[in-house]
């Protein structure tokens, strides 16, 4: 497929037809617009030679199949959601050579009016675009999103809680002597995820030596074709995630008060692990009863990185607690400012030489 822009301004792509040196040319006013007319050109094509093409849901279950040998039971359970629940009521009975850009541009405006988020349509897409991907590398047919951009994704806004209210916060965790408390105070100055808390056992705990090792996860995914879900405990989300972390002395007491044995989970005190869900909802409950505003756990990682900034950490150990797999991730999502913070800085500011 060769598409050049003419002298006229006018885009023209050129393909091979029958044998030899001959050609067919398509015009439009610019590259995408031409290069619909080859594609719809090339699947009549397809059509007419009887050439057998497959249904978007035929080689979604291929692409699937093939994902599974190389992502995690959770990452093919998120793909297999989207698509199920989204991509193939959308395109699953059509063709493949069916499937346009216009026909995708449609798909991503209905979503988005439907009240669906920017990001996670952008999700869908990159969904999509993957499993596009595979059908032209397998079976050679047409990708309608190789040039199409993908959604712009949008940063989500993290709400924390202020210096006064983490303050009123660490006096809750300090006093009360629960698992729950000691789950909270460990992600609160450790930075921990909550699958990594709550995957937690004594053996990881090095009192001795002062250390936290992050070795494992807990996460609750869908079973096989979305039916229910179950628990699973698999290893971090990246090379990087798996970490050991100096503990702060400030933990060690609260640690050592309720340290058990080494195969006991965490925050269960069991051989049995309390789940993320679970501990979001404990979290809530405190934040209730101590009439604090109602955030969402992992915004104690944000906190912990924004503390860690302004006590002097440098960027790089800082990456390597949160299990990072570079420093940009953790100053462009985890590091935050507050107005207070910007107004210090801004006192600081002078005209006198």
């Amino acid at each position: 497929m060769n598409i050049y822009r003419r002298k006229d301004g006018r885009f023209e792509g050129r393909v091979a037809v029958g044998q030899g040196r001959k050609y067919r040319s398509f015009y439009g006013r610019t590259k995408g617009e031409t290069k619909e007319k080859i594609l719809s050109y090339l699947g009549s094509f397809l059509r007419e030679t009887q050439r057998p093409c497959l249904t978007v849901e035929k080689l979604f279950e291929e692409w699937l199949s093939a994902a599974a040998l190389r992502v995690k039971e959770s990452t093919l359970a998120n793909y297999s959601m989207r698509a199920r629940a989204h991509i193939l009521p959308a395109f699953g009975d059509l063709r493949t050579d069916e499937l346009t850009a216009i026909r995708i541009r449609t798909f991503v405006d209905e979503k988005i009016s439907e009240g669906l988020t920017a990001n996670y349509v952008a999700d869908l897409l990159a969904t999509l675009k993957s499993i596009l991907r595979f059908g032209a590398s397998q079976h050679g047919i047409p990708n309608p999103l190789s040039d199409m951009a993908l959604l712009k994704r949008q940063k989500p806004r993290v709400q924390l809680l202020t210096e006064a209210q983490q303050a009123k916060l660490k006096q809750y965790l300090a006093s009360d002597q629960s698992l729950t408390a000691l789950g909270v105070a460990l992600s609160f100055c450790t930075g921990l995820r909550i699958g990594e808390l709550c995957a937690l056992k004594w053996s990881d705990i090095d009192l001795e030596g002062k250390t936290l090792t992050v070795s494992r996860i807990v996460q609750r995914v869908c079973n096989a074709r979305n039916r229910g879900t179950h628990l699973v405990i698999t290893a971090p989300k990246s090379t990087a995630s798996q970490r050991v972390i100096p503990l702060p002395e400030c933990l060690e007491e609260k640690l050592s008060e309720h340290r058990m044995a080494g195969e006991f989970f965490v925050l269960s005190g069991s051989e049995k692990p309390v789940e993320p869900r679970t501990m979001q909802y404990r979290f809530q409950a405190i934040l209730k009863k101590e009439k604090l505003p109602s955030i969402h756990f992992h915004a104690l990682r944000h906190m912990f990185a924004t503390n860690c900034v302004e006590l002097g950490f440098d960027v790089k150990s800082l990456s390597e607690l949160l299990g990072h797999s570079g420093v940009e991730i953790t100053l462009n999502s985890y590091v935050h400012s507050s107005l207070e913070r910007k107004k210090q800085f801004m006192r600081r500011l002078s005209l006198s030489a």
